[in-house]
């Protein structure tokens, strides 16, 4: 699917630097944890043939991104998750339009709106994690923007082509040496 909307960061290239060698992204990978992503993949790729996430799907992707968040999750209804989750996915949208329909839902900060994205789109969104930018150079980050968000997708689409793994695997990559270093 063609990406519209394509990210024009603002912010400097240099705000993003990966802290290992890029020949080394699947090393960290296979260091993962053995947890099955295929569940939340498969929900993903489910919503993006389908145009939307379910409620149920909603609530899956969203208490496994933050068990946190759950009561603010609860209150949106099955119509809302649809709408806005339409939105979210929808090719013809802007960055800006995607991201933010997916915050107006309870419960839905960036990092969360990012996991539902990578889900269904993983050659094309990250997922907003402290461990992941840390991984990049980028600490003590607690607020985030669009500027950020587009800078930030820019690069890690970047990663992508220069490491030649898939979305999914520099995403545990960076997870991975960002858990190994030590405090």
């Amino acid at each position: 699917m063609a990406a519209r909307g394509r990210c024009h960061p603002t912010y400097p290239a240099s705000l993003f630097a990966l802290q290992f060698p890029i020949e080394q992204v699947p090393e960290y990978a296979q260091r993962f944890p053995a947890e099955p992503d295929d569940p939340g993949l498969a929900i993903g790729r489910g919503a993006r043939a389908r145009g939307y996430y379910t409620l149920r799907e909603f609530r899956t992707i969203c208490r496994w991104k933050s068990a946190r968040s759950a009561p603010l999750v609860a209150r949106n209804t099955a119509g809302r998750v649809k709408v806005a989750t339409t939105v979210g996915l929808r090719a013809s949208s802007s960055e800006i339009e995607r991201m933010d329909a997916l915050r107006s839902l309870d419960g839905v900060s960036w990092p969360t709106a990012s996991v539902l994205l990578h889900l269904a789109y993983p050659e094309r969104y990250p997922i907003l994690d402290w461990r992941a930018l840390h991984a990049l150079g980028v600490r003590d980050r607690s607020s985030y923007n669009q500027r950020f968000w587009e800078a930030y997708v820019g690069e890690y689409v970047r990663l992508i082509g220069l490491s030649g793994v898939d979305g999914r695997t520099l995403d545990q990559a960076l997870w991975q040496w960002s858990k190994e270093q030590p405090n």
